[in-house]
């Protein structure tokens, strides 16, 4: 666990370049279906407009790295790939709680009032952080350290009272372009800048609609983020393995793409108590399974890519039938006959264009 201390102001005016920046992601959409941000925007850049009375702010930086290598399970057909972050307990709870206790002890020691945000606030966390000490924005966007890694939460406190801040730090990627260059899908159209619309961790997670058809082949067996970019970072090697606070669940660690798939709306909130993987609901996780059944180009995986072209979740069911189209064509006519169309605009979309 790192901290820092920046002051409220440390992005400058307005929030300074980093707002600029923001805007300009907004204006050029790259922020995709995530209206959130640009609704609260004005907040995101500036602390000072999210909390006026803040004059400083204390940047935590939390350990999760993994005990292996994440890219090891792309090359398990079989098995789903879940992003590190999210095979623990949910950190949102986790961190909140360790910021509570530091804040409860800054504010007795200042006798001024506190904030605690855990990615739940219009906070700009990584920008903060650098002004903090704590590392620098690589040019995969996240935050990343000389001695942390990039396997991190970040957690803020908002204090009323001024305290000395560290000194920022400066960017060390130097020529390097490892996180570039891994990415699948293309999602950095340069340096320093993410189009989120290409993003796996976006396309898995925060899309709420179906995933574009030419993304699909991309996503391989991704079912929940994509870790990437993160994993080939050098400066990982410095970065400490996490402690048992945010240990992988057992069943997350290696999963059969099979057991997912048949999960139904009881099962999946059962499974999926206390992880942040819930709050996208069975139909978006299904929709993402089925993406990675139909890429696993495995003849076991056809009759779990059929058993879901009934499911009640048109989401489901329409990237069940694209899985379908894509390891055996054959089955796919061969269920097409004589089945009425489907009463969803989607579902009936996906028939036509894999019957094409």
């Amino acid at each position: 666990m790192g901290f820092g201390v920046c002051r409220a102001d440390a992005l400058g005016p307005g929030g300074g370049e980093t707002a600029a920046r923001l805007r300009r992601f907004l204006a050029e959409g790259a922020h995709g279906d995530m209206d959130w941000m640009e609704a609260r925007a004005a907040w995101r850049g500036d602390p000072k407009t999210l909390w006026p009375e803040a004059r400083s702010i204390v940047m935590l930086a939390e350990s999760y790295a993994p005990a292996e290598n994440p890219l090891h399970l792309l090359e398990m057909p079989e098995r789903a790939s879940v992003s590190v972050y999210a095979r623990g307990p949910d950190y949102h709870d986790k961190v909140k709680g360790k910021l509570k206790r530091l804040a409860r002890w800054a504010a007795e020691r200042t006798g001024q009032p506190v904030k605690v945000f855990v990615d739940t606030a219009p906070v700009m966390e990584k920008p903060l952080a650098q002004a903090a000490g704590l590392g620098w924005q690589g040019k995969h966007t996240n935050l990343l350290g000389r001695e942390i890694g990039n396997w991190v939460f970040l957690g803020a406190i908002f204090l009323a009272a001024e305290l000395p801040p560290d000194a920022a730090e400066t960017e060390h990627c130097g020529s390097c372009r490892r996180c570039l260059d891994i990415c699948p899908t293309n999602a950095f159209p340069a340096p320093f800048r993410l189009d989120a619309r290409r993003c796996i961790s976006y396309l898995t997670i925060e899309l709420k609609g179906p995933i574009p058809r030419e993304m699909r082949p991309l996503i391989g067996n991704r079912i929940y983020g994509c870790d990437d970019c993160l994993a080939v970072c050098p400066w990982n090697k410095f970065a400490v393995e996490a402690g048992t606070l945010y240990q992988s669940r057992v069943e997350l660690n290696r999963p059969r793409l099979a057991d997912f798939a048949a999960l139904d709306d009881a099962a999946f909130r059962e499974v999926f108590r206390g992880s942040p993987i819930k709050r996208i609901g069975r139909g978006r996780f299904l929709r993402n399974v089925m993406v990675a059944v139909g890429n696993s180009g495995l003849a076991e995986m056809i009759p779990v890519a059929e058993a879901r072209l009934d499911d009640p979740e048109p989401l489901v069911r329409g990237h069940a039938v694209w899985a379908l189209s894509r390891l055996s064509p054959a089955r796919l006519r061969a269920r097409a006959e004589g089945r009425a169309p489907d009463p969803d605009p989607f579902v009936a979309q996906e028939w036509r264009a894999a019957l094409a």
